[in-house]
């Protein structure tokens, strides 16, 4: 009924529903502006994609590159606040430029868990029957495989580059989308809206994109969040085994370099493992309060 007045502000009433649509966001958007934790956690990841988009201005070079004396602690040498590796590579510049590839990682993976997901979640819960049947069996076959060794199995087959690791990464984490988007799709598929769209004959196609989805969206949104969050562990796990990519500086890559001398450098691990549970952590926050922001119930609780 709202959605049918949204989108005709001409009829009568349009103005006294689109009041009340506004009122009832206006309270989670101040919920939003005064939760602490999620202003905090926004911002530390809004600073820390700032970070890696602008790596290059921040540190030109590589980040490879034998720069130092070995082994200096943070703040010893002011030219290199965070210290120095033990080849003497610049901890600060490996952090700011492996930022780039971790985000990347986490994000584009997610990306594609979402994409396969949504797809075989969307036409299993939509059409049921058979469709439902195969698809479930196939989610179910890759759920047995544990996520990272069919992640290790894909990297030791090829050649570990950033673009393996991310389609590896999303080629295994896209069942927990598709039981997500299935059983969204199961329960709208019936709702009075796509009943009237099927009698007004559109087509199969226009009634699962244009219909369904974006009332089953607010809920895979935040299933999202999950996703991003582990393709960055991921990654940090996979770089920690020396999986990951030879060729470029990540997170993981930091702590796995230090490992060996975590008794008395423990600072090389100890901060890329700040770095990396302080987005974890944010990112893991602002999908945590997006599940009440987005709930449509939400402002009835």
């Amino acid at each position: 009924m709202t959605d049918i007045v949204a989108e005709n502000p001409d009829r009568p009433g349009a103005a006294v529903a689109t009041s009340v649509i506004d009122a009832k966001r206006r309270p989670l958007l101040l919920t939003w502006l005064r939760d602490p934790f999620l202003c905090l956690a926004t911002f530390i990841l809004i600073g820390v994609i700032v970070v890696a988009m602008a790596a290059d201005l921040i540190y030109p070079g590589d980040p490879l590159d034998m720069v130092a004396q070995p082994l200096l602690w943070p703040v010893q040498d002011l030219n290199y606040p965070l210290g120095t590796d033990a080849l003497g590579r610049d901890l600060a510049s490996g952090i700011v430029h492996g930022a780039r590839v971790s985000l990347l990682v986490g994000f584009f993976a997610a990306l594609i868990g979402l994409v396969i997901g949504t797809t075989i979640g969307a036409l299993a819960g939509y059409f049921g029957g058979i469709v439902d049947n195969v698809l479930v069996r196939l989610t179910e076959l890759f759920q047995t495989i544990p996520a990272i060794l069919l992640v290790i199995v894909i990297l030791a087959i090829g050649d570990p580059s950033v673009f393996l690791i991310v389609l590896s990464i999303g080629l295994a984490s896209w069942p927990m989308i598709a039981r997500l988007a299935r059983s969204q799709f199961m329960a709208l598929r019936e709702a009075d809206f796509v009943m009237a769209a099927r009698g007004l004959g559109y087509g199969t196609p226009r009634i699962i994109l244009r219909e369904i989805l974006p009332n089953a969206l607010p809920a895979i949104v935040v299933a999202t969040s999950v996703l991003v969050a582990n393709g960055i562990l991921a990654e940090a796990g996979l770089s920690f085994l020396n999986l990951g990519d030879p060729n470029r500086v990540s997170w993981g890559s930091l702590i796995g370099s230090g490992r060996t001398m975590l008794r008395d450098e423990w600072y090389l691990t100890a901060l890329p493992g700040l770095a990396i549970v302080l987005t974890v952590l944010s990112i893991n926050i602002i999908g945590d309060r997006l599940t009440d922001i987005l709930n449509p119930r939400s402002g009835e609780r």
